[in-house]
């Protein structure tokens, strides 16, 4: 007798077949059907799960006794290669679920390592991808490879639109959901609306995190790396000031010149008050042959001046808010090779993807890629990220959303190739 569910309109049928042969790890069966262009990516109306949810969620956990689930022996050889089946198909790597899980999060909570390295893999080709493809727009009457690379972009613009792809220290997401809803987090509207200071935080005017008190630790382990042994007498350039909290440190070092470059105008108002730590008396304060200064303006901008002036530092820190990779990356690849010394070192506040493991570790692998096309060479120092949780609660009251929500970040710091 045929299953009275089935026979419902309300279910698709095409989309339970692929969801059940996913999930039965039945590559045989499901290849022909995967030579639909969508059918890779297809989704449940009710739990959300995609053909990659459904492979990888039939694992069950690695704690499971003998690797089976609800008593059957799972075949991780015949789960991995359906997994990587879908990913040749044009699944997107970062769809989410009902319960906000992208099918690397699914794999990572599972403890499934096999497949999350399957799926991260995955995030970064596509990320490569849109990076060199850029613009691409389908024809119509495209053929079939051309809708597999559509489908490939459009798994690497998921993670703009649905997760924390980089803001200034990666605390702005493109579509942050939260009080009042979804809200854009960009550059022009940043620029334009009111901040809030407070003693452990800055936020824009939609309480979005521009800056927090708990990166202080993260500051101080890149500035030491930045300049080992606090070395004085160097020549600096930090772009987006923020709370000041790097700013003070490369300060208390003693430089021959220490140039930021702010766009904010409150934040370039509490610059030029008197009391200001880097108002008059420290611009004057510039030793011989040196120069303390805020520069005003779009960092896109001035920097340019910089290379027409032939200035060079020693040590380059980049830090902005509302701004995704794309400009990091035209950073470090137009303008830190013309602005840092051949012995000079670069950082960045790496907060790319920093709500969710997966795209995390997706945008490390990628900014790496990226960072040894521009030659330069990378070193990562881990450091811990504690007291985010329990009392350290509070200094999340009143921010929009996290921003951070790992226990580990991953600090880079680059220099020249050779």
């Amino acid at each position: 007798m045929e299953d009275p569910e089935l026979s419902s309109p309300e279910v698709d049928l095409n989309t339970q077949t692929i969801l059940l042969l996913s999930s039965n790890h039945d590559l045989a069966a499901l290849k022909p059907l995967l030579r639909q262009p969508g059918n890779a990516s297809v989704q449940d109306p009710e739990t959300g799960y995609t053909p990659l949810h459904a492979a990888i969620a039939a694992c069950g956990s690695a704690d499971d006794v003998g690797e089976q689930v609800q008593g059957e022996e799972i075949d991780m050889e015949k789960a991995k290669e359906v997994v990587k089946e879908l990913f040749l198909s044009g699944a997107i790597w970062n769809d989410l679920d009902v319960n906000n899980e992208t099918p690397g999060c699914m794999a990572s909570r599972l403890g499934r390592k096999e497949l999350y390295e399957l799926c991260v893999e995955a995030g970064v080709r596509a990320e490569m991808l849109l990076g060199l493809l850029g613009g691409y727009e389908p024809l119509a009457d495209e053929d079939s490879e051309d809708e597999e690379i559509e489908e490939q972009l459009d798994g690497a613009e998921a993670l703009e639109s649905k997760t924390v792809p980089n803001g200034e220290n990666g605390h702005a997401d493109e579509s942050i959901e939260g009080v009042g809803g979804k809200k854009d987090v960009n550059s022009k509207d940043y620029l334009k609306s009111d901040l809030t200071f407070q003693d452990d935080k800055l936020l824009d005017a939609d309480a979005n995190g521009v800056m927090m008190a708990w990166e202080t630790d993260i500051m101080r382990r890149t500035v030491d790396l930045l300049l080992p042994g606090n070395q004085a007498g160097k020549r600096i350039l930090n772009i987006g000031f923020g709370m000041g909290i790097v700013d003070h440190m490369f300060r208390d070092t003693r430089p021959l010149s220490h140039h930021i470059v702010e766009a904010h105008p409150a934040v370039i108002a509490k610059l030029e008050e008197e009391d200001s730590d880097f108002g008059k008396a420290w611009a004057e304060s510039a030793p011989t042959g040196g120069k303390y200064i805020v520069h005003k303006g779009k960092w896109q901008n001035v920097v340019s001046k910089m290379l027409e002036e032939g200035e060079v530092f020693d040590a380059i820190y980049f830090d902005t808010f509302g701004e995704d990779y794309s400009q990091l990356k035209l950073f470090f690849t137009e303008y830190v090779v013309g602005l840092l010394d051949p012995e000079g070192k670069f950082g960045f506040f790496n907060g790319l993807g920093a709500d969710r493991r997966v795209c995390y570790d997706v945008y490390y692998r990628v900014s790496e890629l990226d960072l040894c096309d521009a030659g330069m060479d990378v070193e990562w120092t881990m450091v811990p990220v504690e007291g985010l949780g329990g009392e350290g609660e509070r200094e999340w009251k009143g921010v929009r959303r996290r921003y951070w929500t790992l226990d580990e970040y991953r600090l880079p710091i680059c220099s020249f190739m050779g």
